[in-house]
């Protein structure tokens, strides 16, 4: 079976490189425009992403016009626009994860590093965990619960398929020690939490009370890396209604330095397994 693959990363890997062959071949977007007997509009919207599909007649005529004569070169570019064409499996919840899905860049990442304040971080929650959290907010069915349920455990994939992303967490004591549904449930999450953080490609570290105010004392975070460096990295930052992706340089290095700042604030990796394990022993007490 084919590795989930982001389509909106492939979109934006073949404007870049049609804007490089278009700077390349030194034509401005209006002269690129006239020579295709486009308006520079369509240029610009395919530089740009707006125009979400590419046919292969418009692709191969921009190539021409740009010299991109390579075979090779133009067999990836085309199979970047047929990639980019194809529908994710996250598309058909399209009402739980918005216009931009955050599995849509998950999907190809091959670091993520993520602060959660409250709840423990979406990608590490158990099926009855993410349920007691969904029946908490604004009345919602169950079939939409169980809708929801269903997309934030497919998320997990990128955790155990092969090549898995590389993920680091920071929670916040908050995050492990809010009830969230019963003791029962709580223990149970707690056990899948140290069953993960086993993992080779996961760390989970803690940030005790203990350590007072710290840096990221605001809305939770997750930075995505991406294996092609002509896939820059982006921050997510979920809200009560969407999500926000900052793209831009500078507020990637902020979100990045806030990250570093917490990590080093933040108990290790050793000592978080031993209070998880700690606390969920507690939990399985008194139940």
């Amino acid at each position: 079976m084919r590795e989930p693959h982001s389509p909106t990363l492939r979109l934006r890997r073949l404007a870049t490189e049609l804007k490089q062959g278009r700077e390349n071949a030194q034509l401005t977007v209006t002269q690129a425009g006239q020579a295709l007997g486009w308006t520079a509009s369509k240029i610009s919207k395919i530089e740009t992403t707006e125009t979400k599909r590419i046919s292969t007649a418009d692709l191969d005529n921009m190539m021409d016009l740009y010299k991109i004569t390579d075979p090779d070169k133009r067999r990836a570019m085309q199979a970047l626009a047929r990639d980019a064409k194809e529908r994710g499996w996250w598309s058909k919840y399209r009402e739980v994860f918005g216009d931009q899905a955050l599995p849509d860049f998950e999907a190809e990442a091959s670091v993520i590093r993520s602060f959660e304040g409250l709840v423990v971080p979406g990608l590490l929650q158990t099926p009855e965990y993410a349920r007691a959290l969904f029946q908490g907010g604004r009345y919602t069915g169950p079939e939409d619960i169980e809708r929801r349920i269903k997309a934030r455990i497919a998320r997990r994939e990128i955790l155990t398929k092969f090549n898995p992303v590389r993920l680091r967490v920071v929670m916040d004591e908050a995050a492990l020690r809010r009830m969230i549904g019963s003791r029962e449930i709580m223990a149970e999450q707690m056990r899948h939490l140290l069953y993960m953080a086993q993992l080779p490609n996961i760390d989970v570290q803690l940030l005790p009370f203990a350590a007072g105010s710290h840096a990221a004392l605001a809305a939770p975070f997750s930075i995505l890396e991406f294996p092609d460096q002509m896939n820059p990295p982006i921050v997510h930052v979920g809200t009560v209604t969407d999500s926000v992706f900052f793209e831009q340089p500078g507020d990637v290095e902020r979100y990045s330095a806030t990250f570093g700042d917490i990590q080093g604030t933040a108990i290790s990796t050793s000592q978080t397994a031993t209070f998880i394990g700690e606390l969920a022993e507690s939990l399985e007490s008194t139940t």
